[in-house]
């Protein structure tokens, strides 16, 4: 575990911090800590009355956490969307700026024994806590084509799904798929070679199925909205199309008056609450070629900006 993670470099750091406009005295969250790099940049801007939660269901990111010791800083280990909600039904005190990186930390994917990695053998497990849930090599033995396809095209968007659905459920019958480098190696007879990896989309949606990272990532950002303050900023840096296209919708539903059709009878109150827009719009940022040829996997990262409004600002 050592060696693992020296080589984790955060995407698009300069940017994240610029993008939370930082108040000195301000609270803020990050919803995924990881190897914390952007904690540790946000508490460099963070003065003594400052304050950073920040959230990790991962237990080797949440030990990493723990050896910060800095009265400011609080780990809380859980789902980031549960964590908000809590947020939003215990506390009192509104939040200045919310940040989510949605990227794979190195950490997890040079770990052969997480089950990540289609290059890395190890144990097919890709469970973010591995003390919850099932296993991906079990949900795949448990699984019958339909639903393998399913994931398969939903998650990765894989034109060769049902193929690899049914090979799948055709090897579990024989012996059992247990390893990361069995399911690679059995999604490259079938995948054609290209610029990705064969294995990179099927990897992507069983992960994404198995720790249901959609729906939190649509619960967070709902709970998000509702305990940040006026002019709190969200900032969200996603890494593939499935999770950008829910922010951005997210975005655009919450920063757009709704349309109110002519001869719908409705009062002065609901036509206030129909009214309020919640969101601006602030930036939308993709990493420079000198950072992606620094660190690779931020190639495909894209940071959303937006902030809060009050209530009655247009």
């Amino acid at each position: 575990m050592n060696n693992i993670h020296l080589n984790h470099i955060p995407v698009l750091t300069k940017e994240v911090i610029k993008s939370l406009n930082i108040k000195k005295n301000g609270t803020y969250i990050d919803c995924t800590f990881g190897f914390g790099g952007h904690s540790k940049k946000i508490l460099e801007h963070l003065n003594d009355r400052g304050t950073l939660y920040a959230i990790d269901k991962d237990p080797y990111s949440i030990n990493i956490a723990k050896k910060i010791c800095d009265n400011r800083f609080h780990i809380i280990p859980g789902n980031f969307s549960k964590i908000l909600k809590n947020f939003q039904r215990n506390n009192t005190k509104k939040i200045d700026g919310i940040l989510l990186d949605l990227g794979m930390s190195s950490m997890q994917l040079n770990n052969p024994n997480r089950g990540f990695s289609f290059l890395l053998n190890g144990p097919l497990d890709m469970r973010m806590n591995p003390k919850v849930g099932i296993k991906a090599s079990e949900w795949l033995m448990k699984s019958d084509v339909k639903s393998i396809t399913k994931v398969l095209y939903e998650f990765g968007e894989e034109r060769f799904a049902k193929k690899i659905a049914i090979k799948i459920v055709q090897q579990n019958k024989i012996k059992p798929i247990t390893t990361t480098i069995e399911l690679s190696n059995l999604i490259k007879k079938i995948v054609p070679k290209n610029k990705k990896h064969p294995a990179t989309r099927t990897f992507q949606a069983i992960r994404i199925h198995i720790n249901q990272e959609l729906n939190e990532l649509r619960e967070v950002l709902k709970y998000a909205l509702k305990i940040l303050t006026y002019k709190g900023r969200l900032s969200v840096i996603s890494f593939h199309s499935l999770e950008d296209r829910i922010v951005k919708k997210f975005i655009l539903k919450n920063s757009k008056p709704p349309f109110i059709p002519t001869g719908i009878g409705i009062n002065e109150i609901q036509l206030s609450n129909l009214k309020q827009i919640t969101l601006k719009i602030i930036d939308k940022v993709i990493p420079t070629k000198i950072e992606i040829n620094t660190n690779p996997r931020a190639r495909s990262a894209i940071l959303r900006i937006s902030e809060k409004k009050n209530i009655n600002e247009q």
